[in-house]
């Protein structure tokens, strides 16, 4: 064996190769035909000039072509040879070639650690109801009745502003040093209650006033607030409520029922009941399983590739980005974004990369597999949520590969999920 091994940590390796005679007579003529293709030589059309001219013209750049050559086919033999599963692209230092016949080279990569798992069995985990409420379908009704509904001021003066009110009111903020800023005053400003516009305890602060009334909150900027100067700063806002207001929903009957879409109101409770059903089921299921892998992150250490983890930060950007697009931010709005939140995102692809090797692991470890029937199965459900066609879904996804394997994978975390929960205590 012409190279050993050292383990960096657990997810790098560095090969140190040593060659003490080396003809590297193939890869020097590979290396010539492929430059002999690209060679514009005066007197000959590209690509036909003869292959001693092109080595006597290029030897160097061609001789220092069969080398990376000879380093490259060398390095993955060995690890095909050791059946390692390397991540993203090696590092190659240290080469050395003397004498025409001697090469020394050492090649550092990332590799998929190999991860061993402590004992899950005894874990026990609480999941929530996913019993779909009477408020569930009233809330689902208010949000397809908000463009009727309309704001009615609130009459009884003994009514008190509660979360969900519309409150009209001036209020001036005064920083620590008397000073009271332009921008930390209104009149007239129109502030629904608990829609979290303001800053943390404004709202709650105001929870309980009546028309007319006058208070004084003192709060704290919050510590990574926009405006650097103001981070976790005292500040304090005097807020006079003038008025109480409160949406008026219509009743909901056949007629507004079918412009949303509907028979009847029947026809919408029982449609809206039965998607609140499959999504709170869906809700529930993702918070347990966050809290099984976090449980699970937290019990099993070991080191992760970085070229995993950039690599995911691309797609928890792409995710993000197209999220706030619909959000209305720009292109900079969006940079922006990604520079304040930078640690977060870098937070967030480390933990689904780290989810991803334990589950990965999980799935060898219980034999599972996404198999063509599953896939069946996945597109009968896709087809009741969404209202599509079975045979639609079928196609979009059985002709495009990339998507196809992203639900292939989908389909193996799901799997993987419901044999683990079965392994743990779930009440």
């Amino acid at each position: 064996m012409s190279y050993s091994i050292q383990d960096l940590n657990g997810c790098t390796k560095k090969f140190v190769f040593n060659f003490e005679q080396v003809d590297l007579t193939k890869q020097i003529q590979a290396a010539l035909v492929d430059k002999q293709r690209t060679a514009n030589l005066k007197g000959f059309r590209k690509g036909k000039a003869p292959l001693d001219m092109v080595k006597k013209l290029f030897g160097p750049q061609v001789e220092n072509d069969a080398l990376t050559r000879f380093v490259s086919e060398e390095f993955y033999a060995a690890l095909k040879k050791e059946n390692i599963r390397a991540v993203g692209y090696p590092s190659f230092g240290n080469t050395k070639f003397e004498g025409g016949n001697s090469v020394a080279f050492e090649a550092t990569v990332e590799i998929v650690p190999e991860i061993e798992l402590k004992d899950f069995s005894k874990y026990t985990f609480k999941k929530d109801s996913d019993v779909v409420t009477a408020e569930d379908v009233e809330n689902l009704k208010k949000q397809f009745l908000s463009s009727k509904a309309e704001l009615a001021e609130l009459t009884d003066a003994s009514a008190k502003l509660e979360k969900g009110h519309h409150a009209v009111l001036n209020f001036e903020g005064e920083k620590a040093d008397g000073s009271k800023p332009d921008n930390m005053k209104a009149t007239d400003y129109m502030l629904e209650i608990g829609s979290g516009q303001f800053i943390a305890g404004f709202e709650e602060g105001m929870i309980g006033m009546k028309k007319g009334e006058t208070k004084v909150i003192s709060l704290n900027f919050p510590t990574d607030y926009h405006e650097t100067e103001l981070q976790g700063q005292p500040v304090k806002f005097k807020v006079d409520l003038l008025e109480i207001k409160e949406r008026k929903f219509p009743e909901l009957n056949d007629e507004l029922a079918k412009e949303f879409g509907y028979e009847s109101v029947e026809d919408f409770n029982k449609k809206t009941n039965d998607r609140l059903t499959v999504q709170k089921k869906r809700e529930t299921q993702a918070k347990l399983q966050q809290e099984i892998l976090e449980k699970m992150i937290e019990d099993n250490k070991f080191d992760v590739p970085q070229a995993l983890i950039e690599d995911q930060k691309q797609s928890v950007k792409q995710d993000l980005s197209r999220n706030l697009k619909q959000q209305g931010f720009n292109d900079q709005m969006i940079e922006m974004y990604f520079d304040r939140w930078a640690t977060d995102v870098d937070q967030k692809a480390a933990f689904q990369v780290r989810s991803g090797l334990i589950l990965d692991k999980l799935a060898k470890q219980f034999n599972i597999e996404a198999k063509e029937s599953d896939l069946d199965a996945k597109f009968e459900e896709m087809a009741q949520q969404s209202g599509m066609k079975k045979d639609e879904l079928a196609h979009f996804y059985k002709n495009n590969a990339n998507v196809k394997r992203n639900l292939m994978y989908a389909i193996r975390e799901e799997k993987t999920f419901e044999k683990l929960i079965s392994s743990m205590k779930v009440s």
